[in-house]
């Protein structure tokens, strides 16, 4: 996965924890409330400042009026006495500004700018309020008609009622954000406290999930502890279903371990009463063949029946030796720690040379290094490793095929076993099961038929039981099981002398 793909999987939400979700979930619903709260006072608080600002800029016309109309000689509507701190007047007479100005906190009169009187000048002159930006400020402006037929222009700034407004939304927002971090630190640590058990749970679960339930005696003891597997809450009822499932799995793979050792048993038990009973049909054919005279059909017959009891024992020495790697796998027999050591090389050479004798059709040869390569196997299970993958080559590849075996020793001293050949390759469907007791593929490979299905399923007991492991890969025309060995056990040295005061 590329670094950009791995980043938008982490910015995903359903990526995310389930407690990470449902605080971002919380902190998300709460800024939107904070925000609709906000923006309710803001409005609120924004009508009734600019509600009360137009009563006292109306409130301060009227007083301008009466004192500037209430002489014969008009009055400067700018006198202290008609006026407060702030405020701003002028009289527009035939489209010209007149006494124009504002009232200062210490009595004295600042005059607009021509930029000022121009946007006096034009105020609609219903007696409406507006709001204008000046020179000196932002001013809340009504202008209306004087007596005397001019217009009386009046206003009062805007700051006070802005300050206000800013202090507010500060307010909310700090308040807002305080509230944010003090719920999301919370909410995190109550969330968290509550999805345990969750955790819990999924800790069960990857427990038994690490378990090779397939073949074997499996202990299924893991269980959801009985403080979350308590009927009454969702993560309870979920834990005590859980327990429950565990429960009837556990059974079954109690069942199915007595099966499979019931029928280990009667396999063990019925390749041991065959042998001697087919060493005796073997034995009487023999004797049968060399003392009693036969025609040319009983000669055949006679050999055909020699021929399947060969066949025959060859199977039961096959039950018998997966019956004894059984009892090794599951404890019932305990192997020796290896303590000699075996050379392949010579191996090799022999049971290819038993096959090329065997089998003269197929082409065989191989290759082994100079030095000698060791295995603590020992040469009996080596030698039967080695003719159970050169015959299951002879039986399943055409005759002409080349099969060349390769010894060598890797890097770490174990020894590595390489058997391939030229045939045409085997099905991949049935590459996922070829080292299955009983899987045949006759139809798969061109050859004779007549296996019994079981060399390669031999072939793996023996390498696994002695801390090896077989593979296989196949394609057409290149075939090849490779099988890794330990090689020469490590001697342990003597412990360090004890050190000395």
């Amino acid at each position: 996965m590329t670094p950009a793909l791995t980043k938008l999987k982490v910015l995903h939400p359903g990526t995310w924890h389930l407690s990470t979700r449902l605080v971002v979930v919380m902190l998300a619903l709460l800024t939107v409330i904070c925000a609709l709260v906000g923006l309710v006072a803001y409005t609120t608080l924004s009508v009734t400042a600019n509600s009360q600002l137009d009563t006292a800029v109306q409130q301060a016309s009227v007083r301008t009026a009466a004192y500037y109309t209430g002489s014969p000689t008009q009055r400067d509507p700018l006198d202290a006495r008609a006026t407060s701190a702030g405020q701003l007047s002028a009289v527009l007479s035939d489209a010209v500004v007149h006494y124009a100005g504002i009232l200062a906190s210490d009595g004295t009169r600042k005059q607009l700018t021509l930029a000022d009187a121009t946007v006096l000048a034009a105020l609609p002159t219903d007696g409406s309020f507006v709001d204008k930006t000046l020179t000196l400020g932002d001013y809340r402006l009504q202008a209306q008609a004087a007596p005397d037929g001019s217009i009386l222009i009046t206003g009062l700034p805007r700051t006070a009622t802005e300050q206000t407004l800013s202090t507010l939304v500060l307010s909310i927002g700090l308040v807002s954000l305080a509230g944010l971090m003090a719920l999301g630190w919370a909410g995190t640590a109550i969330i968290r406290r509550n999805l345990r058990p969750l955790a819990q749970l999924s800790e069960t679960a990857t427990k038994v999930s690490t378990l090779r339930l397939d073949a074997g005696e499996v202990a299924l003891s893991a269980r959801v502890p009985d403080t979350v597997a308590h009927p009454g809450t969702e993560v309870g009822n979920v834990g005590s279903a859980f327990n429950a499932m565990l429960d009837n799995v556990s059974h079954a793979l109690e069942a199915r371990q007595l099966s499979e050792t019931k029928l280990r048993r009667f396999v063990a038990d019925a390749s041991h009463e065959l042998r001697t009973p087919l060493t005796a049909i073997r034995g009487y054919a023999e004797l049968l063949s060399m003392t009693e005279p036969l025609s040319e059909d009983g000669q055949l017959s006679l050999g055909r029946v020699q021929d399947q009891s060969i066949r025959m024992s060859r199977l039961v020495e096959d039950l018998l030796t997966l019956a004894r790697l059984d009892e090794t796998r599951n404890g019932a027999a305990q192997n020796t720690p290896a303590t000699k050591t075996s050379n392949v090389s010579p191996l090799v050479m022999e049971a290819v040379s038993d096959l090329q004798v065997a089998t003269p059709d197929h082409e065989w040869t191989f290759s082994v290094p100079d030095e000698a390569v060791d295995s603590c196997t020992d040469a009996g299970t080596l030698r039967q490793i080695l003719l159970n993958l050169l015959s299951n080559a002879a039986k399943h590849t055409p005759p002409g095929t080349a099969v060349h075996t390769t010894l060598s020793k890797e890097a770490d001293g174990s020894c590595l076993l390489e058997i391939s050949d030229n045939g045409p390759g085997i099905d991949p469907e049935f590459q996922k099961i070829i080292f299955d007791r009983f899987s045949r593929a006759d139809t798969a490979r061109t050859g004779t038929t007549g296996s019994t299905g079981l060399g390669l399923s031999i072939v793996q007991g023996l390498v696994q039981a002695n801390g090896g492991s077989v593979s296989m890969s196949s394609t057409l025309g290149n075939t090849t099981f490779t099988v890794r060995l330990p090689g020469r056990p490590r001697i342990p040295g003597p412990p360090p002398p004890p050190e000395t005061k």
